[in-house]
């Protein structure tokens, strides 16, 4: 078999091995990019784009009927699924159409198929072998095996988003970021939706206490959100529908019957068939083992990043970014030392409506800090309430001594946008009297964040 040579070999289509693959060829390198499903990635295909296309279809609904006693007819308002289908491809079809076509453009040779090592340079794919000094691994997530009899008959979010009709009932696995989402979506489409969550609480990774407020709403608009519910069992009748069986601490076991069931019980890194013993790659559970540089601790020759790379760091699109920029950086320096300028990462669920986070929890800034704690529910406040979506709130966590933010935690409309302002703030060390001081647009949900404050 010969062996074709490049100066880099990136591994994935999405944001970082887009960018990584993209940079190094505008830079005159000889690139080869592999990818094993349809060029574009995750984000733009099956995620983050398309997602939004969903969740901004679902608050429009939503506000739409929260007018219905003021100011507007809603009566019979629906979602036309097959439309909204259609539009959603309006945005993943072009990446689907014109993605590899791109890279080529710039003169990078496109492979089709599964990557593995062959040693700790080469690369093989198909019947071609690759070889280069630089290697550079960016292959996201996938679902994680649903490890219970029947798992395998669950559709994963890839399915959801192209769903042709929407189902009378769902049963949601796992209450993480894509289980609420979508089921916020499909409970504003007027499906019957229940959410099993193994833990005592969904969306673990935001605000308790704001997540609380967020149930309560979503429960008011049909979701049903079950905690410590733990799925033994997945089968399928007869006539096509499926029962879910589950117990909680209170009952031994329970059933659902549903007419589909959703997995979002986590993502894992797609590292399987890589055979990365055999390019001396270290890697766990979390992805491979990277250093500060983003290269890999056991293979100087591999770089790798976004949700495949074990960083610590939530594994969120702008994350992937600024590690590809950090890789771009070092690949070929002769003293490579760019490390990732993080700052502090805001994180969104966009459920109806959007939960956001940055910072530290109001556990963490208490155990290491001398906080002051602002907290309320501004469902009832004029801001949310002109928007038709009553559920709104904040907890803004404030260093006693210092008067710098630590967290913030919000949810309700614009919460999504709104929590860029503190991230902003808290990466350049403004406090909480240089916020106030400054005038923001009225009325506006920006200008709220004086409030919180």
């Amino acid at each position: 078999m010969r062996t074709n040579r490049f100066d880099l070999i990136a591994i994935g289509t999405g944001p970082s091995a887009s960018t990584v693959a993209e940079k190094t060829a505008d830079d005159g390198k000889r690139v080869a990019v592999i990818e094993s499903r349809e060029f574009g990635g995750t984000c733009a295909l099956r995620g983050c784009n398309p997602k939004k296309v969903y969740t901004n279809a679902a608050n429009l609904i939503d506000r739409t009927r929260g007018g219905q006693d003021k100011f507007i007819k809603s009566d019979g308002v629906r979602v036309n699924w097959a439309k909204l289908l259609e539009f959603k491809r309006e945005f993943t079809e072009p990446v689907l159409e014109h993605s590899e076509a791109s890279f080529q453009k710039r003169g990078i040779t496109t492979f089709h198929g599964e990557a593995s090592f062959v040693d700790p340079t080469t690369i093989r794919v198909g019947e071609h072998q690759l070889s280069s000094d630089r290697i550079f691994v960016g292959v996201g997530g996938h679902p994680r095996p649903l490890d219970v009899p029947g798992g395998e008959l669950a559709i994963h979010s890839d399915e959801f988003l192209e769903l042709e009709s929407i189902p009378q009932r769902f049963v949601f696995i796992g209450g993480g970021y894509i289980s609420m989402e979508f089921a916020c979506v499909a409970a504003r489409c007027g499906s019957q939706v229940v959410v099993l969550e193994r833990g005592d609480r969904v969306l673990s990774p935001f605000d308790r206490d704001l997540v609380k407020q967020l149930v309560r709403y979503g429960k008011s608009r049909g979701l049903d959100v079950r905690t410590d519910a733990e799925v033994t069992e997945i089968s399928q009748g007869d006539d096509g529908s499926f029962v879910v069986q589950y117990r909680q601490p209170d009952r031994n076991h329970a059933t659902l019957q549903t007419d589909l069931v959703v997995h979002g019980a986590g993502r894992a890194p797609n590292l399987d068939g890589l055979n990365l013993k055999a390019g001396n790659v270290a890697f766990g559970d979390d992805g491979i083992k990277v250093d500060s540089l983003m290269r890999s601790v056991s293979n100087p020759s591999v770089f790798s990043a976004g949700d495949c790379a074990d960083t610590g760091k939530p594994r969120l699109t702008p994350v992937a970014n600024e590690e590809a920029r950090v890789v771009v950086k070092n690949l070929f320096a002769e003293h490579p030392q760019v490390r990732p300028d993080y700052g502090q990462v805001p994180k969104v669920a966009f459920t109806v409506p959007p939960i956001a986070s940055v910072g530290m929890s109001q556990h963490q800034a208490e155990a290491s800090h001398k906080v002051v704690v602002h907290h309320q529910d501004t469902s009832s406040s004029g801001s949310v309430r002109k928007t038709l979506q009553p559920c709104g709130g904040y907890k803004v966590l404030i260093d006693k001594d210092s008067d710098r933010i630590l967290g913030a935690h919000l949810i309700g409309p614009a919460a999504d946008e709104t929590i860029n302002l503190f991230a902003l703030a808290m990466k350049f060390g403004l406090t909480a009297t240089d916020i106030k001081s400054t005038l923001f647009a009225f009325p506006t949900h920006a200008s709220d964040v004086r409030q919180m404050l």
